[in-house]
C-alpha cells in the first residue's frame, strides 16, 4: 500500500513538472523563441479593431510540440508557429512593418478578404515562407523588396489591394502562383523567368503596367542622351569624335526601319486575330446594322435598365471567345452544347454591376440570358463551382433560376432563365407620359411586394451560400433585379453574389452597402436586406426613382427623407404615384404598405421587422379594389410615432 502511494505521488510530481515546463516554454524563459512568438501574435491581435474570435480563442497555451494548436488560425510544428491563416474575419487595422519579425519559422501566411490597411510587412526575418495570401485587403505603398529574398516562396497573392509603384524582380524558381491584379502598380513588368511564365490574368487592372506578358504593349523609355558638349561648344570635338560622323544617320535609318517593322507586326497581328474570331464564329452569320433598342425591348434586360442598349445582333461566338470547356446544367430540363450557344443569335443587354449580359436565342432551343462575370473574388475553379451550385440550389417560385454555368480559368458565365416581360424598373418607369403606356395599378404593385417578400424570406431562411452571420443573403435588392416572367409573376435575380464578388467591388456597387449601418459603422447584416426592401416599397408606392438604386446617369431622390418629411408635414396625399392614387378604394392598403416601408427603413437595424413578420404583414393587406373610386381620401394620416427619428436621413447618392 505504501509503495502504491509513493507511485501515485511520483506520477503526480511528473505531471506537475510537465505542466511547469510547458508554462515556462510558453512564457519564453528557457526556450526563448516561443515567448517571443506569443508576444508577436498578441501584438498582431491588438492591432485589429474587433477580433472577437481572436480574443475568445487566443488565450492560455498557444501550441506545444506537434499537438493540435489551441489558437484559431495557428499552425505549429515542434512547438514553433509555422502557419498564420486569418481569412474572411472582417479584420480592420494597420499592422506594424515588423509584426512578423519574431515568427521566424513561418511557412504559411494568409489575411485573405479582410480590410487590413497600411504598407506591407517586412519579410526579411521569415526566410521559410512558402505561401503568402494578402488579397482582398487595403494594403498600399510599394511591394516590399524583402519578398524577393524569400528563396522558398511558392505562392504570392496580392490582388485586390491599393499597392503602387513597380513590381520587384521576382525570380525564384520555386514560384508557382503569382497574382498582383487589381492594384495601382506601374512601370515595366520585370523580364525574369519567374514572372514571364504567368499570364495576363496575374497583372490585370494595373493601368500603368506595361510590357510582356501583355500583348502588343511596349514601355516608353527615356532617351538618356549623351551629356557630351556639342561640336560648337567643344573645340576638341573634331579630333575626339572625328572617326564617328556617320553614326547619327545610321541611327536615324535604324529607327525608321524599326518603326516600319513594328507597323508590319501590328497589322499582321490584327489580321490573324480577326481570322481566329471568324473561325470560332458561325461562318454563315452576317452582322446586322446597329440599331437602338426600343423601350419594349429594354424590358428584357437583366442589368441596369438605362445602361441597356442593343448592340449588333450577331452570333454568341462573335461576342466572346471561349476556350475549350463545357456547359454544366443545374438540374434543368434545358440542355444544349457549347457550340449551340456560340451559334445562337445574341443581343447585348448592357453592362451590369458585375458583368455584361447577353440575350441568346438558340436556333432549336430556348432563349436564355448569359451573364459574363467580372470583378470576382480570387476564387479557384473548385471554389467558384461550389459557390454557384450552392446558389443554384436555391429554388423558389419567386427567384429567377440559374440554369447552368460555364467555368474555365479565364471565363466564368452564368445561364439564367429569360423573363420576357422585363424588369420592374422598366414596368414602373418606362414609357411614362406616352400614349402607349399601360398603367401599373395597385393590385399589380401589391402582388410585386408580396412576391419579393416571399423570395426574401426564402433567402433569409435558406441562405446556404452564406459563410458568416453577417453575410447579406441578397445584398443587391433593387427594381432592376426584379423581373416579371411570361405570366407577370415576380422573379428576383442577382441573389447570393456576395459569395462571388470581390469585397471592395461589392461595397461600391451593392445596394446594402448604402444602408445607414454601413455608412456609420461599416457593417452589413440580414437587416440590410430589410432596409433595401423598404426602399423598394417606397419606389413602388411613389413611382419615383430612388437614389440608392438609380442606374448610372440617372438622378434619383432620397425617398426615405422625402417620405419622412411628407408624413411629418401632413401632405401624405402627394406621396403616392398618380397611377394608383386615383384608386381611392385602395387607400387603406396603400397606407398600410407605406407604414411597413417606413419601419423597414428605420436607421436602427434592430427596430426593423424580421423577414417572416414582414411577409405576414404584406400578405395581410387587402389588394381588392372597388369599382367605385370616390369615397376615401389619401390625406389619411400615417402614425407619426413610426416616422419620428425612424428614417435614415444620412444617405449618399447612388454610385
Amino acid at each position: 500500500m505504501g509503495s502504491s502511494n509513493i507511485f501515485k505521488y511520483y506520477v503526480t510530481f511528473l505531471f506537475m513538472l510537465k505542466l511547469c515546463t510547458l508554462a515556462i516554454a510558453q512564457d519564453g524563459s528557457p526556450t526563448g523563441y516561443h515567448g517571443e512568438e506569443r508576444d508577436a501574435l498578441l501584438a498582431i491581435q491588438a492591432e485589429f479593431n474587433n477580433p472577437k474570435i481572436l480574443q475568445k480563442n487566443w488565450t492560455s497555451l498557444m501550441c506545444y510540440m506537434n499537438n493540435t494548436p489551441n489558437w484559431y488560425g495557428i499552425s505549429c510544428i515542434n512547438g514553433r508557429v509555422t502557419g498564420l491563416v486569418l481569412e474572411n474575419l472582417g479584420l480592420i487595422g494597420k499592422l506594424n512593418p515588423n509584426a512578423l519579425a519574431n515568427l521566424t519559422q513561418l511557412q504559411t501566411l494568409s489575411f485573405k478578404n479582410n480590410s487590413i490597411s497600411g504598407n506591407l510587412m517586412d519579410f526579411s526575418k521569415n526566410q521559410n515562407l512558402k505561401s503568402i495570401d494578402l488579397s482582398g485587403n487595403r494594403f498600399d505603398g510599394e511591394i516590399s523588396p524583402s519578398l524577393v529574398a524569400l528563396n522558398s516562396l511558392e505562392s504570392l497573392q496580392l490582388q485586390n489591394n491599393n499597392l503602387n509603384g513597380p513590381i520587384p524582380g521576382f525570380n525564384q524558381s520555386t514560384l508557382k502562383v503569382f497574382n498582383v491584379s487589381y492594384n495601382n502598380l506601374s512601370g515595366e513588368i520585370p523580364n525574369t523567368t519567374a514572372l514571364q511564365k504567368f499570364g495576363t490574368s496575374s497583372y490585370l487592372s494595373n493601368k500603368d503596367l506595361c510590357g510582356p506578358p501583355f500583348p502588343n504593349t511596349t514601355c516608353t523609355t527615356k532617351n538618356n542622351e549623351s551629356s557630351d558638349p556639342s561640336p560648337s561648344d567643344n573645340p576638341h570635338n573634331e579630333s575626339s569624335n572625328g572617326s564617328r560622323p556617320w553614326l547619327a544617320p545610321i541611327l536615324v535609318v535604324i529607327n525608321i526601319v524599326g518603326v516600319v517593322v513594328l507597323l508590319f507586326l501590328v497589322i499582321y497581328y490584327f489580321k490573324k486575330s480577326r481570322k481566329l474570331k471568324k473561325m470560332l464564329a458561325n461562318k454563315n452569320t452576317r452582322l446586322m446594322d446597329v440599331e437602338k433598342m426600343e423601350t419594349s425591348k429594354m424590358e428584357t434586360t437583366t442589368s441596369t435598365p438605362t445602361e441597356t442598349r442593343s448592340v449588333e445582333s450577331r452570333s454568341m461566338g462573335s461576342e466572346m471567345e471561349l476556350e475549350k470547356g463545357k456547359l454544366v446544367f443545374l438540374g434543368s430540363e434545358i440542355n444544349f452544347e457549347l457550340d449551340d450557344l456560340l451559334r445562337a443569335s445574341a443581343e447585348g443587354l448592357g453592362k451590369g454591376n458585375f458583368g455584361n449580359c447577353y440575350k441568346a436565342m438558340l436556333v432549336d432551343g430556348p432563349t436564355v440570358v448569359v451573364k459574363r462575370f467580372r470583378d470576382l473574388k480570387p476564387l479557384s475553379n473548385d471554389e467558384f463551382v461550389r459557390q454557384v451550385i450552392a446558389i443554384g440550389d436555391m429554388k423558389h417560385p419567386n427567384l429567377l433560376p440559374i440554369l447552368g454555368y460555364y467555368n474555365t480559368k479565364d471565363e466564368k458565365l452564368l445561364l439564367l432563365k429569360f423573363a420576357p416581360n422585363g424588369s420592374l424598373y422598366n414596368r414602373i418607369h418606362g414609357g411614362k407620359g406616352t400614349k402607349d403606356r399601360i398603367p401599373f395599378r395597385w393590385s399589380s404593385r401589391l402582388s410585386v411586394a408580396r412576391g419579393v417578400a416571399r423570395a426574401l424570406e426564402y433567402l433569409h431562411l435558406n441562405c446556404g451560400f452564406s459563410q458568416t452571420a453577417t453575410t447579406v443573403p441578397h445584398g443587391n435588392l433593387k427594381f432592376s433585379n426584379v423581373f416579371l416572367d411570361e405570366n407577370d409573376e415576380v422573379r428576383v435575380a442577382d441573389y447570393g453574389l456576395t459569395s462571388l464578388i470581390a469585397p471592395p467591388i461589392a461595397t461600391q456597387r451593392m445596394v446594402s452597402y448604402r444602408s445607414p449601418e454601413y455608412l456609420a459603422f461599416k457593417k452589413v447584416s440580414k437587416k440590410s436586406d430589410i432596409w433595401s426592401f423598404g426602399c423598394l416599397l417606397l419606389e413602388l408606392l411613389t413611382g419615383r426613382i430612388s437614389s440608392h438604386s438609380a442606374p448610372p446617369g440617372v438622378t434619383g431622390a432620397d425617398l426615405c427623407s422625402w417620405v419622412h418629411r411628407a408624413v411629418r408635414e401632413e401632405w401624405t396625399a402627394e406621396i403616392f404615384d398618380t397611377e394608383i392614387a386615383v384608386q381611392r378604394s385602395a387607400n387603406s392598403g396603400m397606407l398600410r404598405l407605406l407604414q411597413i416601408a417606413i419601419r423597414c427603413c428605420d436607421k436602427s437595424p434592430e427596430k426593423r421587422p424580421e423577414v417572416s413578420e414582414l411577409l405576414r404583414e404584406v400578405e395581410s393587406i387587402n389588394g381588392a379594389v372597388l369599382d367605385s373610386e370616390d369615397e376615401e381620401d389619401l390625406s389619411l394620416s400615417v402614425d407619426q410615432s413610426m416616422t419620428d427619428d425612424s428614417i435614415a436621413t444620412a444617405t449618399t447618392p447612388s454610385r
